[in-house]
Formats: structure tokens, sequence, C-alpha cells
């Protein structure tokens, strides 16, 4: 119970702790040791996408001042959720709400890869032309505002206690800032992780140009929902340095590393010829309207096809 006491007491402290703390870590590793070369410039490319987190990071606190873990104690107070009604073992609930919140988190990027409005601001985060700790933290503001609202009602159907949700949020943070980072990691740890955690290699291929190579590795945490739903890919077909990360059509500065681009990024283009249930790679396509891969029907746990709107 003091442990708790202690965790609700000191959460803000204790998730930029760990936030900055990984953070720190990863940048160091990936300066030391790049796994790729680097195409923009790395000033260019900070300041713009931290300043898009510091600018998300205002409007959230100024439209949900109680974020994700006022809800949790909310729903708490007046015994709403699951968990919430059905007693289990601490321990018990708090595991299968942080696994619960992971796999609604896999079911949303699928979502916002396969609804072509979602797509339209989700595309903000894959536009990004090089891949490190930045890239995990930008997202366009109505994505995320849109993400708060599908965590919220989560909390709220759940019964998710507090703790677990302090968890949830400090790991997704973590693992996020971890497996965007531009590192590697020896093969056979590699392979080992993946069987639990996504991992910077496994996770760099969905953001790849090739739609379906996008169209795979949704996991930011647990890798069991890509192997479960058939949206697992081992490795991208030109190797971890020899693939293009970002849109086939968005390859300007402006738009894809400035924040002005990137806040009106969501409204350029046209949105046409989408099929969800397909999707194909052809080495001689050539995009010549802002298109991308949808996502496709997860049933037979296999995707092979998928829409185009990149």
């Amino acid at each position: 119970m003091a442990f708790n006491e202690f965790i609700l007491s000191n959460e803000i402290a204790i998730r930029l702790s760990f936030f900055f703390g990984v953070f720190m870590i990863m940048t160091i590793w990936e300066i030391l040791a790049p796994r790729r070369v680097l195409t923009v410039s790395k000033g260019i490319r900070w300041v713009n996408n931290l300043g898009l987190v510091v600018f998300n990071s205002l409007i959230l606190r100024l439209l949900f001042p109680a974020a994700a873990i006022g809800v949790a104690a909310f729903a708490q107070t007046h015994g709403w959720g699951v968990l919430n009604y059905y007693k289990l073992p601490d321990v018990l609930a708090i595991i299968l709400t942080v696994i619960a919140m992971d796999f609604v988190i896999y079911l949303q990027h699928v979502m916002v890869h396969a609804v072509p409005f979602l797509w339209r601001f989700h595309r903000v985060h894959h536009a990004d032309l090089d891949y490190d700790v930045t890239t995990g933290a930008r997202f366009h503001t109505i994505e995320i505002f849109f993400s708060m609202l599908i965590k919220f009602a989560t909390i709220i159907v759940l019964g998710a206690p507090v703790i677990a949700v302090i968890i949830f949020e400090i790991n997704l943070n973590v693992l996020a800032i971890f497996n965007h980072s531009n590192v590697g990691l020896p093969k056979p740890l590699d392979v080992f992780l993946r069987w639990f955690i996504v991992t910077p290699d496994m996770h760099r291929i969905h953001h790849s140009v090739e739609d379906d190579e996008t169209n795979s590795n949704f996991g930011f945490n647990l890798t069991w929902w890509d192997r479960l739903f058939g949206t697992y890919r081992e490795q991208p077909r030109g190797g971890q340095k020899g693939f293009t990360i970002g849109i086939h059509t968005y390859r300007d500065i402006k738009q894809t590393n400035w924040i002005i681009g990137m806040m009106m990024l969501p409204f350029k283009g046209k949105v046409s010829e989408y099929a969800i249930n397909t999707r194909s790679w052809s080495p001689n396509r050539q995009d010549k309207s802002p298109q991308h891969s949808g996502i496709t029907t997860l049933s037979r746990m296999t995707i092979s096809k998928a829409a185009h709107i990149k």
C-alpha cells in the first residue's frame, strides 16, 4: 500500500525520469554507433520533431488536464469497468491491464493505416525522412487527441487500476524511444527479444516507403499481436541499411521535417484508389499521388495484400 501511495504521489517525476533517462541513453548510443547514416541534418529534425512534441504536450495539458491517470482514478472511484466489478488479485489485474491496453494500441495502429482519413494524420509520423529517438514521439496533434480518447475509453471499460495505467504509460514511452532509435542489437539478442518486445530493427521495417513493409510490424511493445495476426515481418527486402525510410511522394524537407509542413501534411493530396483488402509490391511501381497502403483484414492470420494511399 505504501508503495502504491509513493508511485501515485510521485507519478510525474517517475515518468519523466524514465523518459529522459532512456532518451539520453539511446541518444548517446545512436550517436556512438548509428545503425544507418542519416540523410537530413539532425539539428533540423530534432528542433522540429521535439518542437511538435512540446506543442502537443501543451495542447493535451489544456484539453485533458487529468490525463489517463486521472481517468483511471475517476473510474475506480465510481466503480466503473470490468476490473472494478470483478475483483482480481492486484498483480493479476495489473498484468491483464497492461496486456489489454497494449493490444488496443496495436489495433489502433492498424486502424490508422486502414482508414484513409486517419492515415492522413498518421502519415506525419511516417513522413520523417530518417529514423531515430525523436521519430517515436512525432505525431500530428489531431492523432494525439484521437489516441487519447481511445485510451480513456479503454481505461473506463477495463476499470484499469491506476498503478497499471502508470506502468503502461511508462512502458509505452520507454519502448517507443527504444524501438525508434537508430541503433542495432547483436543478432542473437535481437532474435531473442523479438519473441517478447519490439526491437529497433523490427519496427524500423514499418517505416519503409514500400507498402507491404509499411503494413507490417505494427506493435510498439509486445510482438505477440503481429505474430498472431500475420502482420509480422522479419526483415526488409533491402536489408536494414538498404531500404528507404519515409513515404514515396513526400521527400521535400519543408513538408516532412519542418513543423509547419508536418502540421499541414494531413491536408495535402487526394485519397483515391483505396482497396482495403489488397496489398502488393512491384519493383517498378511509381507513385503519382500521395497515397498509401491501408491495412487489411486480420482474419486468416496473414496480411498478404493491402491498400494504397501513399
